[in-house]
């Protein structure tokens, strides 16, 4: 268990006059002349996705019905069991008759047909297909009901206080909600994923190309095709829950996630999310520290059957300010767990970097190993008390 911390200061010195008022973690204010932004939508959220900062928000706790956007915390879920190696691409899935049997947006799978998680992947990311959400879903957990269990668990851990999932797919469910603030929280964790955008990027494809059964795909996020940087991620649509999208969009190497829900219809809610990215582009830029995976510092392990470890980034870092501003000295301080129980798992948090300006933490980001980290044979503990005794000779 974790029983201490070791702490790690750097100072980084950014290009000279660029950057940087930074949103502090206690100052999500939106800014004096953004008032005007998502007047066709209930609640709505303006999110830089490496800090974590909120540049915009309208009434974003407000817990409403997410309709299809409930799909990036089952794409979430998807994408963590393909990075752990659970899951794989080519693995191909045989659909339940229950899968199948989903209304709603669809990619009509047949009971008994078999197809790659690749390509139902593309169907949740591109078509919003019901169907393949859940064949996905018991593929991972075994049913949609232990799924959703995960999900809910997967929320808590996010601290997401007013989420609440019946399913995976964000069809009419009674006490399924969440709010502008948790469904940028969960874009932002789904982003470090960062291959996902090679899917919801797609505008249009196909399933069962040249086969009787082909189905065209078309991304339900038109923005993906008008306007320019947008690559994700989730549209959404019911009676109850209105017009909703979930939107990203990166440029000049600042990523952003801009949240509506409860337009009244497709226009209001495109053109809401249009505005907020422009003004977004228009008025901020971030300045890159790190990017995922970027070696932060080393450890040495006595009791790790590899001693010598890397630690890297778990995500893109970087600083967010107003354009035109003076850019100040920005310190980074890295602070590692002391005491760990082995073994420790690929992409496990072992640790934080703090991202301070004057003082005052702006970010944090969990530091971790890209590699399985084993506990010491009892022969490599030997070797190395042999090793340490003819150093001391």
């Amino acid at each position: 268990m974790k029983k201490g911390l070791l702490v790690i200061t750097i100072v980084v010195f950014l290009m000279s006059n660029l950057s940087f008022t930074v949103y502090g973690e206690e100052n999500n204010q939106a800014a004096p002349d953004s008032e005007n932004l998502a007047e066709n939508a209930k609640s709505a959220i303006l999110m830089e996705r490496d800090t974590g900062k909120v540049i915009f928000n309208k009434n974003e706790h407000e817990q409403l019905s997410p309709a299809s956007m409930t799909k990036i915390m089952t794409l979430l879920l998807i994408m963590e069991a393909i990075d752990e190696g659970k899951l794989k691409l080519d693995e191909t899935i045989r659909v339940s008759e229950r899968a199948a049997s989903m209304g709603g947006s669809q990619i009509f799978l047949e009971a008994g047909e078999e197809m790659s998680v690749n390509d139902l992947l593309k169907g949740v990311a591109v078509a919003s297909g019901n169907d393949a959400s859940v064949a996905l879903a018991e593929r991972i957990a075994g049913s949609e009901k232990s799924f959703v269990k995960r999900m809910n668990e997967k929320a808590k851990e996010l601290n997401l206080k007013n989420t609440k999932f019946q399913n995976a797919t964000g069809l009419p469910a009674e006490d399924h909600y969440s709010t502008a603030y948790d469904m940028s929280v969960m874009a932002k964790e789904l982003l470090k994923y960062e291959t996902i955008t090679n899917y919801t990027s797609i505008y249009e494809d196909y399933l069962r190309k040249g086969e009787d059964n082909e189905f065209w795909l078309v991304n339900t996020n038109r923005l993906v095709k008008f306007y320019p940087g947008v690559d994700g991620l989730k549209t959404g649509y019911t009676n109850d829950a209105k017009y909703c999208l979930t939107a990203t969009a990166e440029k000049e190497d600042m990523r952003v996630i801009a949240v509506v829900m409860g337009a009244g219809s497709t226009k209001d809610r495109n053109a809401d999310v249009t505005q907020m990215l422009d003004y977004a582009f228009n008025h901020f830029q971030t300045n890159k520290l790190f990017e995922k995976g970027d070696k932060i510092t080393e450890l040495n392990m006595l009791k790790a059957e590899n001693n010598h470890l890397d630690v890297v980034a778990s995500e893109s870092i970087s600083t967010l300010h107003k354009k035109g501003e003076s850019m100040d000295k920005v310190t980074t301080e890295i602070k590692l767990h002391e005491d760990y129980t082995l073994p420790i798992s690929k992409g496990d948090s072992i640790g934080e970097l703090l991202v301070k300006n004057e003082g005052k933490i702006i970010s944090r980001s969990d530091l971790t190993v890209e590699e399985d980290v084993e506990k010491a044979s009892y022969l490599t503990l030997f070797k190395r008390t042999l090793q340490r005794m003819a150093k001391n000779e």
